[in-house]
């Protein structure tokens, strides 16, 4: 049973849970905060009523039974070996590694520890593992989102595209799962979570398509097979950080709130 979590971490998502934490939503204590960026983490923790205690990691990983990664997909590998190794739990928000890293998943099977995978952004996850119980035809997902978020995406650099100046919806990428998170690991991570529920990240298509003027992360995600059609359509009002939508904090709060309840909805 998760008695504590350790947040690793403390950009949009980290600072939106320890804020929940601070407040009383969170039913679990908060061990501490690690972060690559020490100055960022403790002024932030300095604006908390009850701020957890900034750690190191591996202090954090001894003193936390669940940690939280919140941190991006370039820590996601060395943490869960670091994690299972201390036979700790692990919460991974940048599921696009799990891609990227499949030994993380069997590792965890193997050591007898949690991996786990919040939604995030999307929705739809338990009718899309329900429906790959039988026979699915086929999961597309399309992704439409302002310029600025996507400003920085390795595929957008690899290619000389340019979103400078754009007047009308530009598709910028279409491909499996597996080459959207290569190419977009910052907004794409929810074609990752869908992959995983579903297809796989090689059967599964996607398209990011970059619109002017749109407020919003929308996403339409589309599930065909022997049960029927799944369509799920999101509108994602984004955070400070334009890349990542309020949905996505608010699926890791209730996350962390599920990891410590005995009792579970949904598939």
């Amino acid at each position: 049973m998760t008695q504590s979590i350790g947040i690793v971490g403390c950009g949009a998502i980290g600072q939106a849970l320890m804020r929940a934490a601070d407040s009383g939503k969170l039913n679990v204590a908060v061990a501490g905060v690690t972060s690559r960026n020490d100055q960022r983490a403790h002024e932030f923790l300095a604006s908390l009523d009850n701020p957890p205690p900034y750690l190191d990691r591996q202090e954090l990983i001894a003193k936390s039974d669940l940690l939280v990664e919140t941190a991006g997909g370039h820590i996601v590998e060395e943490l869960a070996k670091e994690t299972f190794d201390a036979r700790k739990d692990l919460m991974v928000i940048s599921i696009g590694a799990l891609l990227e890293f499949p030994g993380i998943i069997e590792e965890a099977r193997e050591k007898g520890c949690r991996l786990l995978a919040p939604s995030g952004a999307i929705a739809g996850l338990d009718g899309i593992k329900s429906a790959c119980a039988g026979r699915v035809d086929h999961v597309t997902m399309v992704s439409r989102k302002p310029p600025i978020g996507l400003e920085g995406a390795p595929h957008l650099i690899e290619n000389g595209i340019s979103l400078k100046g754009l007047t009308e919806e530009m598709e910028v990428f279409s491909g499996t799962a597996r080459e959207a998170v290569k190419g977009f690991p910052a907004n794409l991570n929810v074609s990752a979570a869908v992959s995983l529920a579903g297809l796989g990240p090689d059967r599964t298509q996607v398209k990011m398509l970059a619109v002017p003027g749109l407020e919003r992360n929308c996403h339409d995600i589309e599930v065909v097979g022997e049960f029927g059609v799944l369509r799920v359509h999101i509108e994602n009002i984004p955070s400070e950080n334009p890349k990542t939508g309020k949905l996505t904090a608010f699926s890791i709060i209730r996350s962390v709130q599920d990891a410590v309840d005995p009792f579970r909805i949904g598939t």
